[in-house]
């Protein structure tokens, strides 16, 4: 890494001009090719995936439908002027590209569109995929009146809302203050920022290019930006903060950039190997919009760990000792740097507290962790529907609307799709839909009988609730358990339950299915990493412990506000909800994959000091004291960047925003750096115990680099703890052996 540190140091201005140009070169690129993005229609292997290849197999032209609904105020719903001004409306939306066709509740064919008790009708609408979603609202917009209200939705015309591509700058303002309030500089503040935006920029500009050559989601943009701008404003800030204390310490210009690769930067790659392996173990949930998803942050975080040890060495070097306050230029050119700060004592006081007081450090930090983390085990995994989308939206318009005339499944219609080999399968299926409107849940059923020859039928079932619902889930499994098999029962009758409802639900519970399995994997590959750095059996198992504490505290505080709608409304959102089911998934491998990151950075500066005095009490005291500060700036930046995000109406970029935020918060100040040195000063020297035979087999693998006993960072950490520690014997005594 000092090699690697210094190359650069010497060739700043060909680094430099080589990322410049990398950029220009990936924008032109970019706007040469433009992007080729798809949305992922991959389903896992279950029975909504075989009923909609039924729904193929029988001659479905892979079409949607949607409806236009429109209610009127002092006037019938059926009279001659409200039908004419319906009908040039319905003209136009047939008119739009991509809609097949349009049927009038006003024709012979649609008359249960239609209630006029509740002054309500609607026209269904079938369309493509390709259909101009906004052009169809644009029409209904244009026909609102004193006495007819109109609004578009349903399947066909379902649509996310637009992200706002400006509250990340906000995120990113933010960071900078908090940067300036820790380093007192305004080019110590600026460095992380610039060099995680480049790393970010320039991992982005290859997402689009990449998805020329593979099935990418243009969500995949949004996750790769919201992840990659936190670890990597984070993994620069690790370095710079580094680089100051050498430079405070006396050495040279080139030795600090130096001295700071060789060490945080061992970091930072350890760091950013582990996020990578957590986001790529996300294969096996084998869904491709999520994988999608994974293979783009991890690209991102892999850019940003590049830009952190290369552009960022660089430009050290360039600015010189710019990177220190004002006033640390001033002690060190009258040789009288002082090792400490206000904040720098800050943590060494709180790193005697937790080494005075461990056993009630850890009780209330698990008592936090558990108050956080409870509302986890009532989250429901799903898919939010129009019934939760904030007031004013079209498609809680289009809701409020439609519900109270046609009831609120009318959107969440189950499709029945069967394989009838035989007349007497015919008979079956034919005796199932006559007898599906008796079952509890069923508001309407619609089918035609099956005609002689037919192999596949196909029925229709309206749920008496909206798809978000437990009732509708329960009713997907009262047909699929009890009602269908009683009707194949001594028949050749195979029949799928299907539809988007049934879809999403499937897929929910296939991830959820899947999670255990995910979260053993990242957890176990979490393990290995961190024994082979630290040598170490209790170290990483309790940093994997406590990094499944933190993402618990993750789930349960989306689902506190998502699910249970706790401030849902703040943020833009709409009401309460079920989780998105590709939330959890993301979350764990993130949560994951950050929280370790904070793991290696506080234990390689607790492992590096006991390397040096083999003091289990000084090495965590001191690891504590030298970290906290940078950790929790660190935490405090991610949390401000992850919420930037969470104010674009977008449902599930706001719960991964907020998800992320709190959870790496909790993560810094009561897991890593509360609960972690609690539990290792209780454990003792056991804690670096590692056996003999692991030892022989383990590669060797250094995060903090080389051991120097007499390192200045070393002096200086023992200078901070000594000096917060007068009046305390046993700090005092620790000093005086260490200087003697």
């Amino acid at each position: 890494m000092s090699t690697l540190a210094r190359w650069c140091y010497r060739r700043r201005r060909v680094v430099l001009a080589v990322w410049i140009a990398a950029l220009i070169g990936l924008m032109a690129a970019v706007f040469s090719a433009g992007t080729a993005f798809t949305t992922a229609a991959q389903l896992p292997d279950s029975e909504s995936s075989t009923a909609y290849a039924l729904i193929a197999e029988a001659g479905a032209d892979g079409t949607s439908v949607g409806n236009v609904v429109w209610r009127t105020d002092g006037v019938a719903i059926d009279d001659p002027a409200v039908e004419q001004q319906v009908a040039a409306m319905l003209a136009e939306v047939a008119a739009v590209p991509g809609v097949e066709s349009v049927t009038s509740p006003y024709s012979g064919a649609g008359t249960a569109q239609i209630n006029p008790d509740e002054s309500t009708a609607f026209a269904r609408v079938t369309a493509t995929s390709e259909v101009d979603v906004d052009a169809v609202r644009a029409i209904t917009d244009r026909y609102d009146s004193a006495t007819v209200e109109a609004a578009a939705g349903g399947q066909a015309f379902s649509q996310l809302p637009e992200p706002s591509h400006g509250m990340e700058v906000i995120g990113l303002l933010a960071a900078i203050v908090l940067l300036f309030v820790a380093f007192r500089s305004v080019w110590a503040s600026a460095l992380p920022i610039l060099t995680g935006v480049t790393g970010v920029g320039a991992s982005l500009l290859v997402v689009v290019l990449a998805s020329h050559v593979m099935s990418l989601d243009s969500t995949s943009l949004t996750m790769g930006a919201l992840i990659g701008l936190g670890v990597g404003i984070d993994y620069a800030l690790f370095i710079v903060n580094r680089h100051r204390k050498a430079l405070m310490a006396g050495a040279s210009l080139p030795d600090a950039i130096a001295k700071a690769l060789d060490t945080s930067g061992r970091a930072v790659v350890f760091a950013g190997l582990t996020v990578m392996v957590a986001l790529l173990a996300m294969f096996v949930v084998d869904l491709s919009v999520l994988t999608g998803m994974a293979q783009a942050a991890a690209l991102t975080v892999l850019f940003t760990v590049i830009s952190a040890l290369t552009l960022l060495p660089a430009l050290l070097g360039m600015i010189g000792l710019k990177v220190l306050s004002r006033r640390q230029r001033r002690e060190l050119a009258l040789g009288s740097a002082a090792p400490t700060s206000a904040r720098v004592r800050m943590g060494t006081r709180w790193s005697l507290t937790v080494q005075r007081h461990p056993r009630l450090v850890a009780v209330a930090a698990l008592l936090v962790l558990t108050a956080l983390a409870a509302p986890v085990v009532g989250m429901r995994v799903g898919n939010a529907d129009a019934s939760s989308d904030p007031q004013g939206s079209p498609t809680r318009e289009y809701y409020d609307l439609m519900s109270p005339a046609f009831g609120d499944g009318v959107d969440a219609t189950l499709v029945l799709a069967a394989r009838v080999p035989d007349a007497a399968s015919a008979t079956a299926f034919d005796d199932l839909v006559a007898g599906l409107s008796d079952v509890p849940g069923v508001a309407a059923v619609q089918a035609a009988p099956v005609q002689p020859g037919q192999a596949i039928a196909i029925a229709a079932v309206v749920p008496a609730t909206s798809a978000q619902t437990a009732a509708t889930e329960e009713l997907v499994t009262t047909l699929r358990d009890q009602v269908i098999p009683s009707a194949e029962s001594g028949t050749d009758l195979t029949v799928y339950v299907g539809g988007e409802t049934a879809t999403n639900i499937d897929v929910s519970q296939a991830l959820m299915s899947r999670l255990p399995l995910y979260l053993g994997i990242v957890a176990l590959l979490g393990f290995l990493l961190l024994a082979m750095a630290f040598r170490s059996v209790l170290v990483p198992l309790v940093g994997a412990l406590t990094n499944v504490a933190t993402i618990a505290v993750g789930l349960g505080v989306i689902t506190a506000i998502f699910q249970l709608g706790w401030g849902s409304q703040l943020l833009g959102v709409g009401s309460g909800a079920p989780i998105m089911f590709i939330v959890p998934v993301i979350l764990v491998g993130v949560v994951f994959g950050l929280s370790m990151d904070y793991q290696v950075f506080l234990v390689s500066r607790m492992h590096e000091e006991w390397a040096h005095s083999r003091d289990n009490r000084r090495a965590v005291r001191v690891g504590v004291a030298e970290t906290a500060r940078v950790i929790g700036t660190a935490a405090t930046i991610m949390l401000s960047v992850f919420a930037s995000f969470s104010f674009g109406g977008e449902r599930i970029v706001a719960a991964m925003g907020i998800g992320l935020g709190v959870a790496i918060l909790v993560d810094a100040f009561v897991v890593r750096l509360s609960l972690v040195p609690a539990l290792m000063h209780l454990i003792g020297r056991r804690n670096w115990a590692y056996p003999r035979w692991a030892d022989r087999i383990t590669p060797q693998m250094s995060v903090e680099g080389a051991a120097d006993d007499a390192s200045p960072l070393a002096l200086e950490s023992l200078d901070a703890t000594a000096g917060a520690g007068a009046g305390r014997p046993d700090v005092a005594a620790d000093a005086g052996r260490r200087q003697a």
